[in-house]
């Protein structure tokens, strides 16, 4: 931790949201500053752990199981001191809050960027393949997405900044300190 500044809480940042809503982005810088200032940090992002798991299937069974195996890694991290920055779209109210329940510090942030915002910036051309039925499965289009009911932070990256999102992340962290 750099100097002059005061000791932040580890804890397990769960970002959810639809692809492309700006999870991963703030995630990564999240972890950037954390790692900069001297924490113990880890990032889980969905695509580098299916990358690693690669026959993980989309279905609600397989999803809420690779969510649940993830939340369980980064409960035992947080346990030991380790940020945990985890991004997920986790479209599931009750994976989400297994995870919660399983860790003893959680932080849900909501990244709740509209769903004709994710698929302007579909720079993967997901939403498109999906809208043609070339991809089943896909959240926010042939499967849902349950939005968190209660979470610590809700960020909509429509106006602003990933570097602005990170600025409210961090300052939620500060806060709770």
């Amino acid at each position: 931790m750099k100097n002059n500044e005061s000791a932040l809480k580890p804890t397990v940042l769960w970002f959810t949201g639809l692809s492309g809503s700006g999870k991963s982005t703030i995630s990564e810088k999240v972890y950037a500053q954390l790692k900069d200032r001297g924490y113990k940090v880890e990032h889980l992002d969905g695509d580098a752990v299916r990358e690693v798991f690669p026959t993980t299937g989309f279905s609600k069974e397989e999803r809420d199981s690779h969510i649940k195996r993830v939340g369980f890694v980064a409960s035992l991290l947080q346990k030991h001191g380790v940020f945990v920055v985890a991004s997920f779209i986790s479209p599931y109210q009750d994976a989400r809050d297994f995870v919660r329940n399983m860790c003893e510090d959680f932080t849900e942030i909501h990244i709740s960027t509209p769903l004709e915002v994710c698929e302007q910036r579909d720079v993967k051309g997901l939403y498109e393949q999906a809208r043609k039925g070339e991809i089943d499965n896909f959240t926010g289009i042939s499967d849902p997405y349950e939005e968190p009911e209660d979470p610590e932070l809700e960020i909509d990256t429509t106006d602003i900044t990933p570097e602005e999102g990170v600025q409210m992340v961090l300052e939620y962290l500060r806060n709770r300190s």
